[in-house]
Protein backbone atom coordinates (compact mmCIF):
# COMPACT_ATOMS: atom_id res chain seq x y z
CA UNK A 1 0.00 0.00 0.00
CA UNK A 2 1.69 3.53 -0.68
CA UNK A 3 1.33 6.83 0.67
CA UNK A 4 -1.71 9.50 -0.86
CA UNK A 5 0.55 11.87 -2.46
CA UNK A 6 -0.81 15.67 -2.79
CA UNK A 7 0.68 18.17 -5.62
CA UNK A 8 0.02 21.90 -5.94
CA UNK A 9 1.23 23.94 -8.49
CA UNK A 10 0.27 26.77 -10.62
CA UNK A 11 -2.10 28.25 -13.32
CA UNK A 12 -2.33 25.69 -16.04
CA UNK A 13 -0.71 27.24 -19.25
CA UNK A 14 -1.81 25.67 -22.40
CA UNK A 15 1.71 25.08 -24.05
CA UNK A 16 6.76 4.97 -28.61
CA UNK A 17 8.24 3.82 -30.50
CA UNK A 18 8.06 1.23 -33.01
CA UNK A 19 7.70 -1.94 -31.33
CA UNK A 20 10.71 -4.12 -31.93
CA UNK A 21 11.08 -7.40 -33.18
CA UNK A 22 13.05 -8.70 -30.02
CA UNK A 23 14.41 -5.95 -27.68
CA UNK A 24 15.30 -2.34 -27.52
CA UNK A 25 17.44 -0.82 -25.53
CA UNK A 26 19.76 2.68 -25.31
CA UNK A 27 23.09 0.44 -24.54
CA UNK A 28 25.74 2.16 -22.94
CA UNK A 29 28.13 3.29 -25.12
CA UNK A 30 27.01 1.86 -28.66
CA UNK A 31 23.87 3.63 -29.32
CA UNK A 32 20.76 2.67 -31.82
CA UNK A 33 20.74 3.79 -35.49
CA UNK A 34 17.76 6.03 -35.07
CA UNK A 35 19.96 7.82 -32.32
CA UNK A 36 22.65 8.41 -35.30
CA UNK A 37 20.24 9.39 -37.54
CA UNK A 38 18.99 12.01 -34.99
CA UNK A 39 22.46 13.63 -34.26
CA UNK A 40 22.96 14.23 -38.05
CA UNK A 41 20.35 16.28 -37.50
CA UNK A 42 20.93 17.91 -34.34
CA UNK A 43 20.34 22.26 -34.31
CA UNK A 44 23.32 24.10 -33.57
CA UNK A 45 22.70 26.38 -31.16
CA UNK A 46 31.37 29.82 -3.60
CA UNK A 47 31.36 26.69 -1.00
CA UNK A 48 33.67 25.48 1.35
CA UNK A 49 31.80 22.25 2.02
CA UNK A 50 29.62 19.58 0.58
CA UNK A 51 26.78 18.05 2.69
CA UNK A 52 26.73 14.47 2.32
CA UNK A 53 24.43 11.72 2.54
CA UNK A 54 24.51 9.90 6.19
CA UNK A 55 25.11 6.28 5.46
CA UNK A 56 23.08 4.90 8.61
CA UNK A 57 20.70 1.82 8.49
CA UNK A 58 17.30 1.52 7.59
CA UNK A 59 14.40 2.50 10.23
CA UNK A 60 11.84 -0.21 11.08
CA UNK A 61 9.24 -0.16 8.53
CA UNK A 62 5.86 -2.05 8.30
CA UNK A 63 5.12 -3.92 5.05
CA UNK A 64 8.47 -3.81 3.58
CA UNK A 65 8.01 -3.24 -0.07
CA UNK A 66 9.39 -5.85 -2.72
CA UNK A 67 10.97 -4.77 -5.70
CA UNK A 68 8.55 -4.95 -8.67
CA UNK A 69 9.67 -6.00 -12.43
CA UNK A 70 10.77 -3.20 -14.64
CA UNK A 71 8.24 -1.46 -16.86
CA UNK A 72 8.21 -2.47 -20.66
CA UNK A 73 5.90 -3.19 -23.40
CA UNK A 74 3.95 -0.71 -25.62
CA UNK A 75 1.88 2.58 -25.02
CA UNK A 76 -1.47 1.61 -23.92
CA UNK A 77 -4.48 2.29 -25.83
CA UNK A 78 -7.25 3.55 -23.57
CA UNK A 79 -10.79 2.76 -23.70
CA UNK A 80 -11.82 5.42 -21.74
CA UNK A 81 -10.68 8.12 -19.27
CA UNK A 82 -10.85 5.57 -16.54
CA UNK A 83 -7.43 4.18 -18.04
CA UNK A 84 -6.22 7.05 -17.69
CA UNK A 85 -6.98 9.45 -14.53
CA UNK A 86 -7.54 8.63 -10.70
CA UNK A 87 -11.14 8.63 -9.74
CA UNK A 88 -10.86 12.32 -8.00
CA UNK A 89 -9.68 13.66 -11.38
CA UNK A 90 -12.07 12.16 -13.65
CA UNK A 91 -15.06 15.35 -13.18
CA UNK A 92 -12.43 18.13 -14.34
CA UNK A 93 -10.63 15.95 -17.19
CA UNK A 94 -14.31 14.94 -18.60
CA UNK A 95 -14.72 18.10 -18.87
CA UNK A 96 -11.74 19.29 -20.31
CA UNK A 97 -11.31 16.94 -23.05
CA UNK A 98 -15.00 17.51 -24.00
CA UNK A 99 -14.73 21.04 -24.95
CA UNK A 100 -10.77 19.67 -26.62
CA UNK A 101 -13.22 17.55 -29.12
CA UNK A 102 -15.99 20.65 -29.18
CA UNK A 103 -12.96 22.99 -30.00
CA UNK A 104 -11.50 20.67 -32.57
CA UNK A 105 -14.36 20.49 -34.31
CA UNK A 106 -14.79 24.67 -34.22
CA UNK A 107 -11.24 24.41 -35.81
CA UNK A 108 -11.15 21.79 -38.50
CA UNK A 109 -15.09 21.13 -38.90
CA UNK A 110 -14.55 17.51 -38.61
CA UNK A 111 -14.08 15.24 -35.07
CA UNK A 112 -10.26 14.11 -33.94
CA UNK A 113 -9.31 10.48 -35.02
CA UNK A 114 -7.36 9.92 -31.65
CA UNK A 115 -5.79 12.15 -28.57
CA UNK A 116 -2.16 11.44 -27.55
CA UNK A 117 -1.61 12.57 -24.38
CA UNK A 118 1.66 12.89 -22.48
CA UNK A 119 2.11 14.11 -18.44
CA UNK A 120 3.94 16.28 -16.47
CA UNK A 121 6.23 15.07 -13.66
CA UNK A 122 7.52 15.64 -10.57
CA UNK A 123 11.10 14.51 -9.09
CA UNK A 124 10.85 13.32 -5.84
CA UNK A 125 15.04 13.27 -5.61
CA UNK A 126 17.94 13.05 -7.90
CA UNK A 127 17.98 16.86 -9.39
CA UNK A 128 20.62 17.45 -11.81
CA UNK A 129 21.76 13.98 -12.73
CA UNK A 130 19.96 12.23 -14.92
CA UNK A 131 22.11 14.15 -17.89
CA UNK A 132 25.39 12.62 -15.89
CA UNK A 133 23.30 9.60 -16.62
CA UNK A 134 22.74 8.43 -12.98
CA UNK A 135 19.40 7.03 -11.93
CA UNK A 136 16.23 9.47 -10.12
CA UNK A 137 13.08 9.45 -8.56
CA UNK A 138 10.01 10.98 -10.35
CA UNK A 139 6.66 10.65 -10.37
CA UNK A 140 3.82 11.45 -13.50
CA UNK A 141 1.11 13.64 -12.02
CA UNK A 142 -1.95 14.45 -13.57
CA UNK A 143 -1.45 17.31 -15.34
CA UNK A 144 -0.60 16.84 -19.32
CA UNK A 145 -0.20 17.32 -22.65
CA UNK A 146 -2.97 16.33 -24.92
CA UNK A 147 -3.17 16.44 -28.79
CA UNK A 148 -5.88 15.82 -30.92
CA UNK A 149 -5.21 14.67 -34.05
CA UNK A 150 -7.07 13.97 -37.83
CA UNK A 151 -5.13 12.32 -40.49
CA UNK A 152 -5.90 14.80 -43.47
CA UNK A 153 -5.90 13.77 -47.43
CA UNK A 154 -2.19 15.29 -48.50
CA UNK A 155 -3.54 17.23 -51.85
CA UNK A 156 -4.06 19.66 -49.49
CA UNK A 157 0.01 19.95 -49.83
CA UNK A 158 1.91 21.35 -52.23
CA UNK A 159 3.62 18.95 -54.26
CA UNK A 160 6.80 17.33 -52.07
CA UNK A 161 5.32 17.96 -49.00
CA UNK A 162 2.81 17.39 -46.62
CA UNK A 163 0.46 19.59 -44.36
CA UNK A 164 0.48 20.12 -40.70
CA UNK A 165 -1.89 22.22 -39.05
CA UNK A 166 -1.55 22.90 -35.22
CA UNK A 167 -3.40 25.51 -32.96
CA UNK A 168 -3.97 25.47 -29.40
CA UNK A 169 -6.97 25.73 -26.58
CA UNK A 170 -5.67 29.07 -25.73
CA UNK A 171 -4.96 30.77 -29.37
CA UNK A 172 -4.44 34.20 -27.45
CA UNK A 173 -1.35 33.14 -26.14
CA UNK A 174 -0.33 30.42 -28.75
CA UNK A 175 -1.72 31.07 -32.55
CA UNK A 176 -2.19 28.86 -35.05
CA UNK A 177 0.28 27.86 -37.57
CA UNK A 178 -0.31 25.63 -41.01
CA UNK A 179 3.15 24.45 -42.29
CA UNK A 180 4.01 22.41 -45.86
CA UNK A 181 6.91 20.85 -45.05
CA UNK A 182 9.13 18.81 -47.23
CA UNK A 183 9.23 14.97 -47.48
CA UNK A 184 12.97 15.54 -46.36
CA UNK A 185 13.37 17.12 -43.75
CA UNK A 186 12.24 19.48 -40.63
CA UNK A 187 13.71 22.88 -39.93
CA UNK A 188 13.81 23.75 -36.59
CA UNK A 189 15.19 27.42 -35.55
CA UNK A 190 16.15 26.33 -32.17
CA UNK A 191 16.74 30.37 -31.68
CA UNK A 192 13.30 30.99 -31.86
CA UNK A 193 11.58 30.71 -28.95
CA UNK A 194 7.92 29.41 -30.98
CA UNK A 195 5.79 27.44 -29.41
CA UNK A 196 5.20 24.74 -32.48
CA UNK A 197 9.19 23.75 -32.47
CA UNK A 198 8.11 21.50 -29.82
CA UNK A 199 5.90 19.20 -31.63
CA UNK A 200 8.45 20.12 -34.60
CA UNK A 201 11.10 17.82 -32.71
CA UNK A 202 8.87 14.79 -32.08
CA UNK A 203 7.36 15.07 -35.55
CA UNK A 204 11.40 14.68 -36.85
CA UNK A 205 12.27 12.29 -34.43
CA UNK A 206 9.35 10.50 -35.33
CA UNK A 207 9.81 10.14 -38.85
CA UNK A 208 13.55 9.39 -38.54
CA UNK A 209 12.18 6.16 -36.56
CA UNK A 210 9.29 5.30 -39.34
CA UNK A 211 12.27 6.39 -42.39
CA UNK A 212 14.76 3.33 -40.17
CA UNK A 213 11.84 1.10 -40.68
CA UNK A 214 9.98 2.06 -43.76
CA UNK A 215 12.61 3.17 -45.97
CA UNK A 216 14.54 6.67 -46.87
CA UNK A 217 11.74 7.77 -49.34
CA UNK A 218 8.58 7.24 -46.65
CA UNK A 219 5.94 10.07 -46.73
CA UNK A 220 4.44 10.52 -43.79
CA UNK A 221 0.95 12.13 -43.66
CA UNK A 222 -0.89 15.58 -43.29
CA UNK A 223 -2.52 16.29 -39.84
CA UNK A 224 -4.70 18.77 -38.20
CA UNK A 225 -3.48 19.08 -34.42
CA UNK A 226 -5.16 20.68 -31.39
CA UNK A 227 -3.38 21.08 -28.51
CA UNK A 228 -4.71 21.57 -25.24
CA UNK A 229 -1.71 21.56 -21.81
CA UNK A 230 -2.06 21.53 -17.97
CA UNK A 231 1.26 21.49 -16.98
CA UNK A 232 2.74 24.95 -15.92
CA UNK A 233 5.25 26.41 -18.52
CA UNK A 234 8.73 26.61 -16.79
CA UNK A 235 7.07 25.87 -13.66
CA UNK A 236 9.73 23.13 -12.93
CA UNK A 237 7.21 20.47 -13.96
CA UNK A 238 8.64 19.24 -17.43
CA UNK A 239 6.10 20.53 -19.91
CA UNK A 240 8.44 20.57 -22.51
CA UNK A 241 8.71 17.24 -22.18
CA UNK A 242 5.41 16.30 -22.28
CA UNK A 243 4.54 17.92 -25.19
CA UNK A 244 7.56 16.89 -27.24
CA UNK A 245 6.45 13.01 -25.93
CA UNK A 246 2.84 13.60 -26.80
CA UNK A 247 3.78 14.72 -30.47
CA UNK A 248 6.25 11.88 -31.30
CA UNK A 249 3.68 9.43 -29.97
CA UNK A 250 1.28 11.64 -32.15
CA UNK A 251 3.06 11.39 -35.34
CA UNK A 252 3.49 7.64 -35.18
CA UNK A 253 -0.07 6.80 -34.58
CA UNK A 254 -1.18 8.91 -37.13
CA UNK A 255 1.23 7.15 -39.34
CA UNK A 256 -0.07 3.20 -38.66
CA UNK A 257 2.16 2.38 -35.49
CA UNK A 258 -0.65 0.63 -33.66
CA UNK A 259 1.84 -0.20 -30.99
CA UNK A 260 4.66 1.69 -30.03
CA UNK A 261 7.33 0.88 -27.71
CA UNK A 262 7.76 2.54 -24.67
CA UNK A 263 11.53 2.70 -24.34
CA UNK A 264 11.75 3.41 -28.11
CA UNK A 265 9.33 6.40 -27.17
CA UNK A 266 11.21 7.24 -24.76
CA UNK A 267 15.12 7.29 -26.12
CA UNK A 268 13.31 9.62 -28.83
CA UNK A 269 11.66 11.94 -27.10
CA UNK A 270 15.03 12.79 -24.83
CA UNK A 271 17.13 13.08 -27.78
CA UNK A 272 14.34 15.31 -29.80
CA UNK A 273 13.73 17.20 -27.61
CA UNK A 274 17.30 18.61 -27.70
CA UNK A 275 16.20 19.96 -31.15
CA UNK A 276 14.93 23.12 -29.57
CA UNK A 277 18.41 24.02 -28.01
CA UNK A 278 18.27 22.07 -24.41
CA UNK A 279 21.02 19.90 -23.16
CA UNK A 280 17.98 17.57 -21.75
CA UNK A 281 19.13 14.40 -19.82
CA UNK A 282 16.50 11.47 -19.57
CA UNK A 283 14.52 11.60 -16.49
CA UNK A 284 11.49 13.55 -17.83
CA UNK A 285 10.86 11.60 -20.73
CA UNK A 286 11.17 8.44 -18.82
CA UNK A 287 8.77 9.60 -16.06
CA UNK A 288 6.23 11.01 -18.70
CA UNK A 289 6.27 7.78 -21.05
CA UNK A 290 6.99 5.02 -18.34
CA UNK A 291 4.77 5.79 -15.04
CA UNK A 292 2.19 3.81 -13.80
CA UNK A 293 -1.04 4.68 -11.57
CA UNK A 294 -0.26 5.44 -7.64
CA UNK A 295 3.91 4.32 -7.95
CA UNK A 296 6.80 6.69 -8.25
CA UNK A 297 9.52 5.41 -10.79
CA UNK A 298 13.07 4.29 -10.20
CA UNK A 299 14.64 5.67 -13.73
CA UNK A 300 18.07 4.02 -14.60
CA UNK A 301 20.25 5.03 -17.45
CA UNK A 302 22.88 2.19 -17.77
CA UNK A 303 23.59 0.08 -19.05
CA UNK A 304 20.20 0.10 -20.83
CA UNK A 305 16.90 2.93 -20.38
CA UNK A 306 14.87 0.93 -18.01
CA UNK A 307 11.98 1.66 -15.32
CA UNK A 308 10.55 0.39 -12.45
CA UNK A 309 7.94 0.85 -9.81
CA UNK A 310 8.66 2.14 -6.57
CA UNK A 311 5.99 2.31 -3.88
CA UNK A 312 5.74 3.83 -0.41
CA UNK A 313 5.13 1.95 2.22
CA UNK A 314 1.95 2.31 4.55
CA UNK A 315 3.39 5.01 7.47
CA UNK A 316 2.10 6.55 10.77
CA UNK A 317 1.75 9.62 10.23
CA UNK A 318 0.88 9.12 6.58
CA UNK A 319 2.80 11.29 4.01
CA UNK A 320 1.85 13.86 1.32
CA UNK A 321 4.24 14.57 -1.41
CA UNK A 322 3.23 19.09 -2.10
CA UNK A 323 3.95 20.66 -4.91
CA UNK A 324 4.25 24.49 -4.47
CA UNK A 325 4.62 26.53 -7.10
CA UNK A 326 6.54 29.69 -6.49
CA UNK A 327 5.43 31.74 -9.59
CA UNK A 328 9.17 32.54 -11.06
CA UNK A 329 9.05 31.17 -14.30
CA UNK A 330 12.04 29.46 -15.64
CA UNK A 331 12.55 28.89 -19.37
CA UNK A 332 15.36 26.42 -19.98
CA UNK A 333 15.25 27.33 -23.51
CA UNK A 334 15.61 31.19 -22.71
CA UNK A 335 18.38 31.15 -19.97
CA UNK A 336 20.29 28.04 -21.06
CA UNK A 337 23.42 29.82 -21.97
CA UNK A 338 24.07 30.92 -18.50
CA UNK A 339 21.86 28.34 -16.33
CA UNK A 340 21.12 24.98 -17.46
CA UNK A 341 23.15 24.22 -20.35
CA UNK A 342 25.80 25.71 -18.72
CA UNK A 343 25.63 23.39 -15.95
CA UNK A 344 25.73 20.40 -18.95
CA UNK A 345 28.94 22.10 -19.66
CA UNK A 346 30.69 22.48 -16.78
CA UNK A 347 29.58 18.74 -15.39
CA UNK A 348 31.02 16.96 -19.09
CA UNK A 349 34.39 19.23 -18.68
CA UNK A 350 34.73 18.36 -14.75
CA UNK A 351 34.46 14.39 -16.00
CA UNK A 352 36.67 14.63 -18.91
CA UNK A 353 38.89 17.07 -16.28
CA UNK A 354 39.09 14.44 -13.68
CA UNK A 355 39.50 11.57 -16.14
CA UNK A 356 42.72 13.21 -17.21
CA UNK A 357 44.17 13.27 -13.71
CA UNK A 358 42.21 10.54 -11.88
CA UNK A 359 42.97 7.99 -14.65
CA UNK A 360 46.61 9.73 -15.91
CA UNK A 361 45.31 9.75 -19.43
CA UNK A 362 45.79 11.99 -22.44
CA UNK A 363 42.65 9.54 -24.24
CA UNK A 364 39.26 10.95 -23.80
CA UNK A 365 36.62 9.40 -22.11
CA UNK A 366 34.40 6.50 -24.09
CA UNK A 367 31.63 7.65 -25.77
CA UNK A 368 28.47 7.24 -23.86
CA UNK A 369 24.60 8.86 -24.39
CA UNK A 370 25.17 11.89 -21.91
CA UNK A 371 23.98 15.16 -23.99
CA UNK A 372 27.57 16.20 -25.36
CA UNK A 373 29.05 12.67 -25.53
CA UNK A 374 31.21 11.84 -21.69
CA UNK A 375 29.26 11.59 -18.59
CA UNK A 376 30.25 11.65 -15.01
CA UNK A 377 28.74 8.17 -14.83
CA UNK A 378 31.23 7.74 -17.76
CA UNK A 379 33.93 8.43 -15.53
CA UNK A 380 32.94 6.32 -12.52
CA UNK A 381 32.41 3.54 -14.52
CA UNK A 382 36.32 3.51 -16.24
CA UNK A 383 38.24 4.84 -12.95
CA UNK A 384 36.30 1.87 -11.63
CA UNK A 385 36.63 -0.82 -14.37
CA UNK A 386 38.28 -3.53 -12.13
CA UNK A 387 36.89 -2.32 -8.62
CA UNK A 388 34.85 -4.96 -6.56
CA UNK A 389 33.23 -1.54 -4.26
CA UNK A 390 29.88 -1.56 -4.35
CA UNK A 391 28.05 1.93 -5.84
CA UNK A 392 27.86 3.34 -2.88
CA UNK A 393 31.61 3.21 -2.17
CA UNK A 394 32.94 4.01 -5.16
CA UNK A 395 30.46 7.25 -5.15
CA UNK A 396 32.06 7.94 -1.59
CA UNK A 397 35.43 7.54 -2.98
CA UNK A 398 34.92 10.21 -6.23
CA UNK A 399 33.44 12.39 -3.32
CA UNK A 400 37.03 12.77 -1.77
CA UNK A 401 38.86 12.60 -5.27
CA UNK A 402 36.89 15.56 -6.27
CA UNK A 403 37.35 17.47 -2.99
CA UNK A 404 41.30 16.87 -3.25
CA UNK A 405 41.57 17.38 -6.75
CA UNK A 406 39.26 20.26 -7.91
CA UNK A 407 40.29 22.72 -5.42
CA UNK A 408 39.44 25.61 -6.85
CA UNK A 409 36.44 27.41 -5.25
CA UNK A 410 36.32 29.93 -8.49
CA UNK A 411 36.49 27.69 -11.08
CA UNK A 412 38.56 27.33 -14.02
CA UNK A 413 39.38 29.70 -16.82
CA UNK A 414 39.06 27.69 -20.62
CA UNK A 415 43.21 27.62 -20.67
CA UNK A 416 43.18 25.57 -17.67
CA UNK A 417 40.70 23.00 -18.60
CA UNK A 418 42.22 22.69 -21.99
CA UNK A 419 45.79 22.43 -20.92
CA UNK A 420 44.71 19.44 -18.81
CA UNK A 421 42.20 17.86 -21.14
CA UNK A 422 45.02 17.82 -23.98
CA UNK A 423 43.07 20.10 -26.19
CA UNK A 424 43.70 23.66 -27.14
CA UNK A 425 40.81 26.16 -26.56
CA UNK A 426 39.49 26.15 -29.96
CA UNK A 427 39.19 22.50 -29.52
CA UNK A 428 37.33 22.52 -26.50
CA UNK A 429 35.41 25.41 -27.71
CA UNK A 430 34.28 23.33 -30.74
CA UNK A 431 33.38 20.39 -28.59
CA UNK A 432 31.49 21.77 -25.29
CA UNK A 433 30.12 24.43 -26.39
CA UNK A 434 29.19 24.69 -30.06
CA UNK A 435 26.29 22.59 -29.83
CA UNK A 436 24.48 24.47 -27.18
CA UNK A 437 26.18 27.71 -26.59
CA UNK A 438 27.07 28.86 -23.09
CA UNK A 439 28.27 32.03 -21.75
CA UNK A 440 31.06 32.04 -18.83
CA UNK A 441 34.54 33.17 -18.21
CA UNK A 442 35.53 30.48 -15.45
CA UNK A 443 33.64 26.63 -15.22
CA UNK A 444 32.81 25.56 -11.35
CA UNK A 445 33.59 22.21 -11.94
CA UNK A 446 34.35 21.66 -8.37
CA UNK A 447 31.05 22.44 -7.33
CA UNK A 448 29.79 20.76 -10.13
CA UNK A 449 30.83 17.51 -9.42
CA UNK A 450 30.37 17.41 -5.74
CA UNK A 451 26.92 17.88 -6.16
CA UNK A 452 25.91 14.84 -8.71
CA UNK A 453 28.14 12.48 -6.65
CA UNK A 454 26.53 13.76 -3.71
CA UNK A 455 22.46 13.62 -5.28
CA UNK A 456 23.64 10.44 -6.66
CA UNK A 457 24.52 8.79 -3.24
CA UNK A 458 21.17 10.12 -2.21
CA UNK A 459 18.89 9.15 -4.35
CA UNK A 460 20.69 5.29 -3.92
CA UNK A 461 19.78 5.63 0.03
CA UNK A 462 16.30 6.95 -0.61
CA UNK A 463 16.12 4.08 -2.57
CA UNK A 464 17.25 1.67 -0.04
CA UNK A 465 14.92 2.91 2.69
CA UNK A 466 12.00 2.47 1.19
CA UNK A 467 13.14 -0.97 0.25
CA UNK A 468 15.37 -2.41 2.49
CA UNK A 469 13.54 -4.85 4.98
CA UNK A 470 14.38 -4.74 8.86
CA UNK A 471 15.13 -7.36 10.74
CA UNK A 472 13.01 -6.20 13.57
CA UNK A 473 9.66 -4.78 12.11
CA UNK A 474 7.48 -8.08 12.88
CA UNK A 475 8.44 -7.63 16.15
CA UNK A 476 7.69 -3.99 16.07
CA UNK A 477 4.22 -4.62 14.57
CA UNK A 478 3.45 -6.97 17.42
CA UNK A 479 4.03 -4.51 19.58
CA UNK A 480 1.99 -2.18 18.36
CA UNK A 481 -0.76 -2.67 15.51
CA UNK A 482 -0.07 0.64 13.76
CA UNK A 483 3.46 1.95 14.97
CA UNK A 484 4.72 4.92 14.49
CA UNK A 485 7.15 5.48 11.86
CA UNK A 486 7.88 9.53 12.33
CA UNK A 487 12.16 8.32 12.30
CA UNK A 488 11.51 6.68 8.98
CA UNK A 489 9.62 9.69 7.61
CA UNK A 490 12.00 12.18 8.87
CA UNK A 491 15.13 10.37 7.13
CA UNK A 492 13.74 10.21 3.83
CA UNK A 493 12.72 14.37 4.81
CA UNK A 494 16.28 14.90 5.96
CA UNK A 495 17.75 13.28 1.93
CA UNK A 496 15.39 15.56 0.60
CA UNK A 497 17.03 18.83 2.81
CA UNK A 498 20.21 18.18 1.84
CA UNK A 499 19.31 17.97 -1.68
CA UNK A 500 17.89 21.35 -1.39
CA UNK A 501 20.94 22.59 0.46
CA UNK A 502 23.04 21.00 -2.35
CA UNK A 503 20.90 22.84 -4.90
CA UNK A 504 21.04 26.01 -3.35
CA UNK A 505 24.52 26.21 -2.12
CA UNK A 506 26.73 24.07 -4.46
CA UNK A 507 24.75 23.54 -7.75
CA UNK A 508 23.31 27.28 -7.37
CA UNK A 509 20.05 26.35 -9.11
CA UNK A 510 17.36 27.52 -6.91
CA UNK A 511 16.43 31.12 -6.27
CA UNK A 512 15.10 33.00 -3.29
CA UNK A 513 11.68 32.45 -4.07
CA UNK A 514 11.94 28.52 -3.74
CA UNK A 515 14.10 29.42 -0.30
CA UNK A 516 12.00 30.55 1.44
CA UNK A 517 9.03 28.74 0.12
CA UNK A 518 11.23 25.70 1.70
CA UNK A 519 11.99 27.08 5.25
CA UNK A 520 8.04 28.15 5.34
CA UNK A 521 7.42 24.41 4.73
CA UNK A 522 10.07 23.27 7.27
CA UNK A 523 9.03 25.24 10.19
CA UNK A 524 5.16 24.13 9.69
CA UNK A 525 5.87 20.72 9.48
CA UNK A 526 7.10 19.58 6.69
CA UNK A 527 10.21 16.49 6.56
CA UNK A 528 11.61 17.53 3.78
CA UNK A 529 11.34 20.52 1.32
CA UNK A 530 13.26 20.78 -1.99
CA UNK A 531 12.88 22.52 -5.40
CA UNK A 532 12.13 19.97 -8.17
CA UNK A 533 12.75 20.75 -11.50
CA UNK A 534 15.57 22.54 -13.37
CA UNK A 535 15.15 25.34 -10.85
CA UNK A 536 15.98 28.97 -10.78
CA UNK A 537 12.39 29.05 -10.61
CA UNK A 538 9.00 26.62 -11.09
CA UNK A 539 8.20 24.18 -7.85
CA UNK A 540 9.34 23.14 -4.72
CA UNK A 541 8.20 19.50 -3.30
CA UNK A 542 7.80 19.16 0.45
CA UNK A 543 7.22 15.64 2.11
CA UNK A 544 4.95 16.50 4.67
CA UNK A 545 2.39 14.45 7.03
CA UNK A 546 -0.86 14.05 6.37
CA UNK A 547 -2.08 15.97 9.28
CA UNK A 548 0.05 18.46 8.58
CA UNK A 549 -0.56 19.47 5.17
CA UNK A 550 -3.51 22.43 6.18
CA UNK A 551 -0.84 23.78 8.30
CA UNK A 552 1.55 24.32 5.56
CA UNK A 553 -0.58 25.17 3.05
CA UNK A 554 -1.60 28.12 5.39
CA UNK A 555 1.79 29.27 5.96
CA UNK A 556 2.40 29.77 2.38
CA UNK A 557 -0.66 31.63 2.06
CA UNK A 558 0.14 34.13 5.15
CA UNK A 559 4.16 34.41 4.48
CA UNK A 560 4.10 33.77 0.41
CA UNK A 561 1.35 34.15 -1.43
CA UNK A 562 -0.44 36.99 0.13
CA UNK A 563 2.25 39.45 -0.42
CA UNK A 564 2.21 38.29 -4.37
CA UNK A 565 -0.02 39.74 -7.02
CA UNK A 566 -1.92 36.88 -8.31
CA UNK A 567 -5.01 36.45 -10.59
CA UNK A 568 -7.71 34.64 -8.69
CA UNK A 569 -7.06 32.34 -11.24
CA UNK A 570 -3.93 31.56 -10.08
CA UNK A 571 -5.18 31.58 -6.14
CA UNK A 572 -7.46 28.84 -7.03
CA UNK A 573 -4.84 26.66 -8.44
CA UNK A 574 -2.48 27.41 -5.85
CA UNK A 575 -2.94 24.07 -4.21
CA UNK A 576 -4.06 20.79 -6.64
CA UNK A 577 -4.43 17.46 -5.34
CA UNK A 578 -2.95 15.25 -7.46
CA UNK A 579 -2.22 11.60 -6.74
CA UNK A 580 0.77 9.94 -9.18
CA UNK A 581 -0.52 9.27 -12.58
CA UNK A 582 -0.12 7.03 -14.95
CA UNK A 583 1.80 7.82 -18.26
CA UNK A 584 1.20 8.02 -21.73
CA UNK A 585 -1.55 6.81 -23.44
CA UNK A 586 -4.13 7.19 -26.70
CA UNK A 587 -7.25 7.72 -26.70
CA UNK A 588 -9.12 6.43 -29.99
CA UNK A 589 -12.14 9.23 -30.46
CA UNK A 590 -15.70 7.29 -30.91
CA UNK A 591 -19.16 7.77 -30.99
CA UNK A 592 -19.69 6.81 -27.07
CA UNK A 593 -17.87 9.68 -25.11
CA UNK A 594 -14.80 10.00 -23.25
CA UNK A 595 -15.83 8.05 -20.02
Amino acid sequence: MFCRLLTTFSTPISSSILKPPVHIGLTRPARPTWYALLSTHQIQPSTAHILQPQITPPIPIPNPIPKPPTMAGTVPVAKSLKDIYTEDALSTQTTRWEKLLQQFKVNYGSTPDFVSRSPGRVNIIGEHIDYSLYSVLPMAITADVLLAVRVIDDSQAPEGSYKIKVSNIQTEKFPAHEFDIPYETVDIDAKVHEWTNYFKSGLRGALELLRAKHGAGYKPKSMEILMDGSVPAGGGLSSSAAFVSASALAVMFANGEKEVDKTALTELAIVSERAVGVNSGGMDQSASVFSLRGSALFVSFVPTLTARPVYFPKTNPELSFVIAQSFVQSDKQVTGPVCYNLRVVECSLAAAYLHAILNKSTTPLPSDSGPLGISFHGLQSTYFSTSTLSNEEQLTQLIALTESTLTKEEGYTRDEIASVISLSVPELNDRFTSTFPVRAEKFKLRQRALHVFTEALRVLKFLSILETPSSTSTSTQDQDANPSTAQFNQQLGDLMNETQDSCRDIYECSCPEIDQLCAIARKAGSYGSRLTGAGWGGCSVHLVPADKVDAVREAWEREYYSKMTLTEEQKSAAVVVSRPGSGSAVFVVGGEGVI
